[in-house]
């Protein structure tokens, strides 16, 4: 069916994508006096655009029926990988998926927000002070807390056996809280208010203003270039709530859309620069779940931090073998990555596996689940590839990957798992059914490289500024940028990148924008 006659929209800056990079960059430019206009594909799935749907009382009892809304909202984004690759090293990436909604997949993230190790993660594409700099910066913004499960009895006998078990590990790199992006309500502290999109942006969610406007089920179909390919001259949108398209111009376009879908817009605009899906990185991840020893419960009676708790929950619940209160939060610790230790460890409880089946003989309360999360070599083999002729659900280009581990990447992986048999030696037997393994890959949902970010255009997509090389105003954020085998979970150096880059489009500090804030700012003029 054909779509209604364009209809022109002028704007400062099209902001393609909600996640959580997507509004850092929208937020920052308002506040530096432009006018953003944000659209994305997918839905909105909540009062407050991009919220994150956990903080509903009834998926805060039960992270099993969570787990089952979130499948729902994962759509497949691969088809079988048509790059020739050594089948014995060719892994496939069908699990690939993206989450077309308000807000991304911080509908649904689990909201982890570690800093990326200094010399084993982190690019230099700038210097270290620029790091510290925005890393603070995305930790309030992200509302960051390492105190989320501090008190629960559960997770404070978690990390004391870990820190028995792993004496050697120095500061800062020893046993310590999980960073969450996160806090306890202060009307109910029983209840988190998980960071979502929203929570980025701020006093922008708060409704439609003249200097931003958020339009839910708008594809970016593609970004048009200048004959010279120097500049976007305009963004061509569909509007499939009312099936019509946009013409967009704006002085400024960023694309947020993801590690799959940015390259993805991009291969359909006809900018396809060499390293355009190449050194794609995705983290192997081994996991398992355990049953808390018997001796660590035994003794929770017995111990001054406790008792109070323990005797007061067995009072009310005389028959419970459990002494355990049945609303102590679940455990949330974490073992960073090191030089000597290049992965990411988390003991805490958290979205089921796919293929993971809950054992219903075994209290809840007891359940750890263990995953170590690996980094592999960026290599410009390990790809997503676009098709001329195959299309998705939204007649995009259809993506398909070629990824393998190196021999490097592979004896990582086997060190990694028995660090973290190691881990489950201190805390208890495996749970039956959920015993180690490596899970599926792209499961872990932190595919990375695929825009990467380089200080030349041969190895790069985007320079230093996340400006893509010889494109004067389109710039891009999200995962896909980083340009490094990581471990550490993604976003707040996402987050951190956009931050710098929003600042370098303004071309000034953020300390000077409250000057500039008037009532005759620039609006925006969305046909409805």
């Amino acid at each position: 069916m054909r779509q209604q006659p364009s209809e022109r929209v002028k704007v400062d800056v099209l902001v393609v994508g909600s996640g959580p990079v997507g509004c850092t960059f929208a937020r920052g430019l308002v506040e530096g006096g432009r006018s953003v206009l944000m659209v994305d594909a997918g839905p909105k799935l909540s009062g407050r655009p991009g919220e994150h749907l956990k903080n509903t009382f009834v998926y805060q009892r039960n992270v099993d029926r969570f787990g089952a809304l979130v499948r729902g909202h994962l759509h497949p984004l691969s088809a079988p990988s048509r790059v020739p690759a050594p089948q014995d090293l060719l892994i496939r990436l069908d699990a690939g998926v993206a989450t077309y909604a308000v807000g991304g997949m911080a509908t649904h993230w689990t909201g982890v927000t570690p800093r990326h190790h200094p010399t084993v993660e982190r690019a230099d594409c700038f210097p270290a002070g620029e790091w510290d700099r925005f890393y603070g910066e995305a930790e309030t913004l992200l509302n960051t807390h390492t105190d989320v499960t501090a008190d629960a009895v559960s997770h404070q006998v978690v990390q004391d056996a870990l820190a028995a078990a792993y004496p050697e590990l120095p500061d800062p790199y020893g046993v310590q809280h999980l960073p969450l992006a996160g806090e306890r309500r202060t009307d109910n502290p029983q209840l988190v208010r998980w960071t979502g999109a929203d929570t980025v942006l701020g006093p922008l969610a708060d409704g439609e203003r003249g200097d931003f406007v958020l339009r839910e089920q708008h594809l970016c179909r593609r970004l048009v270039p200048a004959s010279d390919g120097s500049r976007i001259e305009y963004a061509e949108i569909e509007d499939h709530a009312r099936w019509r398209t946009l013409r967009v111009e704006a002085d400024t376009y960023v694309v947020a859309c993801g590690a799959v879908l940015t390259p993805q817009l991009l291969y359909a605009s006809g900018i396809r620069p060499d390293a355009l899906g190449r050194y794609l990185t995705e983290q192997p991840v081994a996991f398992c779940q355990i049953v808390l020893r018997q001796d660590l419960v035994d003794h929770l009676a017995s111990d001054a931090r406790f008792a109070r708790r323990v005797r007061a929950h067995q009072a009310a619940s005389p028959a419970d073998p459990v002494p355990i209160p049945l609303d102590d939060p679940d455990p949330n610790v974490w073992i960073p990555v090191s030089e000597d230790r290049p992965w990411h460890c988390q003991i805490h409880r958290d979205l089921p596996y796919d293929d993971q089946v809950p054992n219903l003989d075994v209290d809840p309360r007891l359940v750890v689940d263990l995953r170590w999360f690996g980094l592999v070599d960026p290599r410009p083999e390990n790809r997503v590839c676009f098709s001329d002729t195959a299309r998705d659900a939204f007649g995009m280009p259809q993506p398909s990957f070629a990824f393998s581990l190196g021999d490097d990447d592979s004896e990582r992986q086997h060190r990694m798992m028995r660090d973290m048999l190691r881990a489950a030696r201190a805390l208890g037997p495996f749970l039956p059914g959920s015993e180690p393994r490596f899970v599926v890959p792209t499961l872990p949902l932190h595919i990375a490289g695929t825009v990467r970010m380089g200080t030349d255009a041969d190895t790069g997509v985007v320079d230093p500024d996340s400006k893509v090389w010889g494109v004067e105003n389109l710039y891009l954020g999200g995962n896909g940028l980083i340009p490094t085998g990581t471990a550490s979970n993604p976003t707040l150096t996402s987050v951190a990148m956009a931050l710098r880059a929003a600042r370098g489009i303004l071309g000034e500090e953020r300390q000077h924008a409250a000057e500039r804030y008037t009532h005759d700012r620039p609006g925006i003029s969305v046909p409805r």
